[in-house]
This record gives C-alpha cells, sequence and structure tokens, in this order.
C-alpha cells in the first residue's frame, strides 16, 4: 500500500491510515516473543525506460510508506515480491537511509533456470549481491512462478552470492486457472516438504504466499518441530 500502487489502482484509501492499520492489526493478532514486520511490495509500475517512472518517484513512495510503518511500531521491513532489481533497490534505499530497522528483500523470480531469472531478467547471484552490498540484512525469494521444490534451487543460488540469511516463502504449488480463477492446489504435507528442500538448501527463515493457509503454516511449523 505504497502512494503509487494506489493511486494508479485507485484504491480508495489514505496511504497513512492503511499502514497505520496494518501495523496495530498484525501487532494485536501476534504474541509477545513475534516480531511485526512492515510490509512494502511493489508499485506496480515500471522505472524508465519500460515505464514512466524515475527511480526518486519510487524512492520517495517507498520513503513516505516506511516512515509511516516506522511510527506505528514494527520491528522491521520486509520488501517482497518485487520482480525488478532496481525497483527493489529504491525500496532497500528509502528503508535504510533513513531507518535503523533491519530490512529483508525478497525477489518474485520466473524461472529457476539459467540462474534464476526475474521477469525483467535479473539474475539469482545479481540480486544476493547487489541487495547485500546495499545493506540487506536478510535476502530470499518469494511468489513468482515457482514451486517449492523450484524455489530451493533459487535458495542455492543465493546462498552461494551472499552470506546473508536466506528466506524462503514459496506458493502452495505452480497457479492454475480453473473457472477463471487462478488456484493454487498443494496439500500442506507437500508443501511442507518443499519447505523441507528450501531449508536443506539452506534457506533459515521459510513461510508461506499465494494459496497457503493456517494449515499449511502448521505443517511447515511441524516438520520444524520435528526436525
Amino acid at each position: 500500500m505504497n502512494r503509487i500502487y494506489i493511486e494508479t489502482h485507485n484504491v480508495d484509501v489514505p496511504v497513512r491510515d492503511v499502514n497505520r492499520a496494518g501495523a496495530e492489526l498484525a501487532r494485536q493478532a501476534a504474541n509477545k516473543e513475534q516480531y511485526v514486520l512492515g510490509n512494502m511490495s511493489s508499485t506496480g509500475q515500471l522505472l524508465e525506460p519500460y515505464g514512466t517512472y524515475k527511480e526518486s518517484q519510487f524512492y520517495d513512495a517507498y520513503k513516505e510508506q516506511a516512515e509511516i510503518l516506522a511510527e506505528s511500531g514494527v520491528d522491521g521491513f520486509i520488501i517482497e515480491t518485487v520482480f525488478d532489481l532496481r525497483e527493489a533497490m529504491c525500496a532497500l534505499r528509502a528503508c535504510k537511509d533513513n531507518f535503523s530497522l533491519p530490512v529483508i528483500v525478497s525477489i518474485a523470480f520466473a524461472t529457476e533456470q539459467k540462474g534464476g531469472r526475474t521477469i525483467m531478467g535479473n539474475s539469482a547471484e545479481q540480486c544476493a549481491k547487489s541487495l547485500t552490498d546495499a545493506g540487506a540484512n536478510v535476502v530470499g525469494a518469494n511468489c513468482g512462478d515457482l514451486d517449492p521444490a523450484q524455489m530451493a534451487v533459487i535458495v542455492s543460488l543465493l546462498k552461494s552470492a551472499t552470506s546473508l540469511p536466506i528466506l524462503a516463502q514459496p506458493n502452495a504449488g505452480k497457479p492454475k486457472l480453473v473457472d477463471n480463477e487462478t488456484v493454487f492446489d498443494m496439500a500442506p504435507e507437500a508443501f511442507a516438504q518443499g519447505i523441507a528442500e528450501c531449508l536443506h538448501a539452506g534457506a533459515r527463515i521459510v513461510g508461506g504466499c499465494c494459496g497457503t493457509t493456517p494449515e499449511h503454516i502448521r505443517a511447515v511449523a511441524d516438520l520444524l518441530g520435528k526436525k
């Protein structure tokens, strides 16, 4: 819920109100030993020359959102589901230049082949090295067009390019179009096994993205408890 996304998608909510409400609701739901992260994601627009936006405009939008989230008491930021490394760097700089909170940056990859690539052509190695150099505290992957096993390949590629902790948040399988609706039909147990592959590949923080339910997360927690 950054200003650019809200305005270009005609979402009739104030930037400050919606971000503050999100942080407050998360804090109410969290246990005392759990952390609340301010989630910052794509603007939904493209930078020049592919789109009309300048990096300074993205930076300003992310700075505004980060400021609201920080004021709302988040423990850190998670920049995720970003498919353009340049956009992720704008968000990371906006956080690091202005706040002392830790920042997780998670990229959405389109394929695990050819070194792992986003739809903009950024490789996993390029993402890991650039984000590490820019001060990220954790780097990782989420969403995209990958199932959990494919994401394990991305995890290994990231791990080979940085010494930072690696995050993995795959979808519940690959998206399928059923009756004009996108569905994710991977069962919780199969999802947990995919997470096990991500852990084996070197992930230190794991979770779920599209299609995951409390049952999927519970299956992962059970797996971690057994290990």
